[in-house]
């Protein structure tokens, strides 16, 4: 039931390792609750703000194994679950997962600090920014980045908003200090657009 709402959710393909993992999990979070063990969710600020539908679907499962098995699960169970949900669909793993999430948590701030706004998280440009990180971090984390292709329109675009294409150039300084790994010219280019595009009603 509860990979059946991710699917409804997420309307997206998951990979069919949730079946296991997801079971294994739910049924440890069952013993260390017998045994009166409660995990806090360091992370779930951050799942509840970057995966929120995925959350949703934790929240689901929740409130559905507390009605069915008689558990006492809270909203950091809702955030462990969503982010099985999310490894599922990335087809990826639970530290690769927790990796990306602190490198999108990074560089949100990083962003933040240096344009000097905030950010108005219920626009649709805030959205699209969340998801560009979100891609952007997990080709990071796999070591594949977008190729250097369009340098034109990168020169263009540094020309035509340079605070912008100075910061994304500064993020991907931090980034390749922080991670070691390089950020293509290209990636440059689109967090530029995309942070142009967060801050232009401030």
């Amino acid at each position: 039931k509860i990979i059946s709402k991710a699917k409804e959710v997420l309307k997206v393909k998951l990979n069919q390792s949730i079946y296991v993992t997801l079971t294994d999990h739910i049924n440890f979070a069952i013993q260390r609750q017998k045994e009166g063990v409660r995990l806090k969710n360091a992370l779930l600020w951050e799942i509840k703000e970057f995966y929120r539908s995925e959350y949703q679907v934790g929240q689901y499962a929740i409130e559905l194994l507390n009605e069915k098995l008689g558990t006492d699960f809270t909203d950091d169970e809702a955030g462990f679950i969503a982010l099985h949900i999310v490894n599922a669909e990335y087809n990826t793993t639970i530290d690769h997962t927790f990796a990306m999430t602190n490198m999108i948590q990074e560089i949100l701030q990083f962003v933040q600090k240096q344009m000097g706004g905030s950010y108005n998280e219920n626009s649709i440009h805030y959205e699209r920014y969340l998801a560009h990180l979100k891609y952007m971090a997990r080709r990071i984390c796999d070591h594949e980045l977008l190729p250097d292709d369009d340098m034109e329109f990168a020169a263009l675009t540094e020309q035509k908003y340079p605070a912008e294409y100075e910061c994304s150039r500064n993020v991907a300084d931090y980034i390749e200090a922080q991670y070691e790994t390089r950020i293509s010219e290209e990636e440059i280019l689109y967090l530029a657009i995309h942070i142009k595009r967060v801050f232009m009603n401030e």
